[in-house]
């Protein structure tokens, strides 16, 4: 069976040209949003130091030149969206938006892993045989094969059900944490600002964001419930959107993506309709009757190298996020495990951590004001995130060697609150940091929550 939907089960492409377009819209939008809001220079220029991925420190921040590849990445974008030179456009759009997001990773949010993903998986993908600039040039395909267009619709509800599952632990089910911390902040909203104010809302919000992660990527997978099932992603998303408006560009980059689930005879629909704007824009600029542009009817044969490279990837995606099975001690807690695991608004943690450097020979302490370092970003990300913290402690005691300190030790003074408990310390402060090298071994050196989490 899986030989014969391989290799024979096709269809129409025009689902992913509809992906395309708006794939490279959002993106379009989303990085000039970036950059008119100046976050380019505040995030990546301003601060004197940058968080780094581990295994990943060799990525830098390009100073002004971080201009100059956003706008190598905006051309990307209008690239995608009129499928012109396609693959260069979209490969040069994974690469350099990769490496944005690599440069400092305060700035991680899970949309930008997803959005990495899945122009990871358009590099492979004839996004452009139909409906571009790439096709009228050479000639529009009829057929692709099937799981061209199902790998994007796998990824996606990959996503949603490890949001989901994740979900599934007594702080967010018993609890309603961390809902009802953040829901009656939002009293200012009209209307619905008194009634979030109810602690059962808080629950009935926590248990329908859990049931609608966890199963809403089944629904769409079905044709009889799939156009309900959309009607409560747009609710949902918008919701989120309306709650937490911070959250950014995440609740329209999810509705786009689900209509991927739709049926390619819908997405033609659509293409035709856009094609009949086009013709009749063109027909008013140059006043004559355009007439149809006729393609062969061939079909699209994947190298034999995508779909092992497929295979690896989702295996990946399967596995990676389970992870955090193999450490000790609470994961929300620890964190170690936690990102790049589809882990979605799970926890409202807070922190205040202060450094002290010692001269292990004279004994001899003083304390770092974080703000000479630090965004006050920066600050806030790293007071609470384990790694972030070891790394901060070794970029301070390097600082300070190159100043001519010498026989330096770090130390860390950090109390964390996690969910609305009381706050409790968080790192010992007996360890000497600076010894202590990141790694992927477990971090014995945080102390224990007081408190468990039951759940997956």
């Amino acid at each position: 069976m899986l030989k014969i939907y391989f290799r024979e089960a096709t269809q129409h492409p025009a689902p992913l040209a509809v992906f395309r377009i708006l794939f490279g819209l959002l993106m379009l939008y989303a990085l000039l949003r970036f950059w008119a809001n100046n976050w380019i220079e505040t995030l990546y220029i301003n601060p004197k130091f940058h968080f780094k991925y581990f295994g990943f420190s060799w990525v830098n921040d390009l100073g002004v030149f971080n201009y100059l590849i956003y706008i190598i990445c905006i051309i990307s974008c209008i690239g995608i969206i009129l499928g012109y030179r396609y693959r260069i456009s979209i490969i040069s759009f994974f690469l350099i938006f990769t490496y944005i997001e690599l440069i400092d990773k305060t700035t991680y949010l899970n949309h930008y892993y997803f959005t990495s993903c899945v122009a990871f998986l358009l590099c492979f993908l004839p996004a452009a045989s139909y409906f571009s600039l790439d096709a009228h040039k050479n000639k529009e395909v009829s057929k692709i094969p099937s799981w061209n267009i199902d790998a994007l619709r796998f990824f996606l509800c990959i996503v949603y059900f490890y949001a989901g599952i994740a979900k599934i632990n007594s702080d967010w089910l018993i609890e309603a944490q961390p809902l009802s911390i953040w829901l009656t902040t939002k009293y200012d909203i009209p209307i619905l600002g008194q009634i979030l104010q109810f602690k059962f809302i808080h629950y009935a919000a926590s248990w329908f964001g859990m049931l609608y992660d966890v199963f809403i990527p089944f629904f769409l997978c079905f044709k009889k419930t799939r156009k309900v099932a959309f009607l409560f992603v747009i609710l949902f998303h918008v919701m989120t959107k309306i709650f937490f408006p911070s959250i950014g560009m995440f609740p329209f980059i999810m509705i786009f993506c689900a209509l991927i689930f739709f049926d390619d005879s819908i997405h033609k629909k659509w293409i035709i309709q856009l094609k009949n704007i086009i013709k009749m824009i063109k027909n008013f600029i140059k006043k004559n009757k355009i007439q149809n542009t006729k393609y062969a009817d061939v079909s699209y044969k994947n190298h034999s190298l995508v779909l092992p490279v497929f295979i690896c990837f989702f295996i990946f995606q399967l596995i990676f996020p389970l992870r955090y099975l193999a450490y000790p001690g609470e994961l929300f807690w620890n964190e170690e495990g936690y990102r790049f695991s589809w882990r979605v608004m799970l926890m409202e943690k807070k922190g205040y951590t202060t450094f002290k450097i010692k001269d292990s020979v004279t004994n001899k302490i003083f304390y770092v004001d974080n703000s000479d370092f630090l965004s006050s970003f920066q600050e806030k990300q790293m007071s609470f995130q384990p790694d972030f913290i070891l790394e901060y402690a070794h970029y301070l005691a390097k600082h300070f060697e190159n100043q001519g300190h010498k026989n330096i030790q770090v130390f860390a003074d950090s109390f964390v609150a996690l969910n609305g408990r009381p706050s409790q310390r968080f790192i010992d402060p007996n360890v000497d940091l600076y010894k202590k090298i990141e790694s992927f071994k477990h971090k014995t050196w945080i102390l224990p929550l007081k408190d468990e989490i039951y759940g997956l």
